[in-house]
């Protein structure tokens, strides 16, 4: 294997989990979401393998936004023909993640892990409630630590347009979580 192929390897191990996370709070559907990641890796490492590796975190996000934008454009589709054809069912229950089913290694305790558990449902549930680009936004600074140019860039917006939806974004996490986050 090539140093740039083990680069680039390494690169997408490194940012699948955290995809997947964006993916699933953005669809709601584990299947769905995985095959967004998926489709997003294989379009990156088609065509931006080459590129130097730091512009490849931004580069990323914008592919994987992309796909889920293109998502939610054929849900709206498809939604609207089921409606006319009289069918309206949506998604199917999701099994659980069986990893999440694993003793904590670092030995906390089951009260403590019940309280960080809580807190991340509700701060879930408040990231869901927030408008897209607000939540793209925040999940790329804080979750991936990207800097406002680089989160512009992977958005295709302004750097300003980045500041007003992040300030955003926080001001109603601020206010959705107030007494479930430590």
């Amino acid at each position: 294997m090539t140093s740039n192929a083990q680069s680039l390897d390494r690169f997408l191990s490194d940012v699948e989990r955290r995809a997947y996370g964006m993916a699933m709070l953005a669809v709601g559907q584990r299947e769905e979401a995985l095959d967004i990641v998926q489709d997003a890796m294989m379009k990156f490492a088609n065509s931006y393998a080459l590129k130097p590796q730091e512009q490849w975190r931004p580069l990323f996000y914008r592919v994987l936004q992309n796909q889920i934008r293109d998502w939610q454009r054929r849900t709206i589709v498809r939604s609207r023909w089921r409606v006319w054809l009289g069918s309206n069912r949506q998604g199917e229950d999701f099994d659980s993640d069986p990893v999440q089913s694993l003793a904590d290694p670092a030995g906390r305790d089951p009260l403590s892990q019940l309280r960080e558990n809580v807190a991340m449902e509700k701060l879930q549930v408040a990231l869901a409630k927030l408008p897209a680009r607000q939540q793209e936004v925040f999940l790329l600074r804080v979750w991936e630590g990207l800097d406002v140019a680089q989160t512009a860039k992977a958005m295709s917006v302004s750097q300003g347009s980045v500041k007003t939806h992040y300030s955003r974004a926080v001001h109603s996490l601020r206010d959705q979580l107030e007494g479930h986050w430590p």
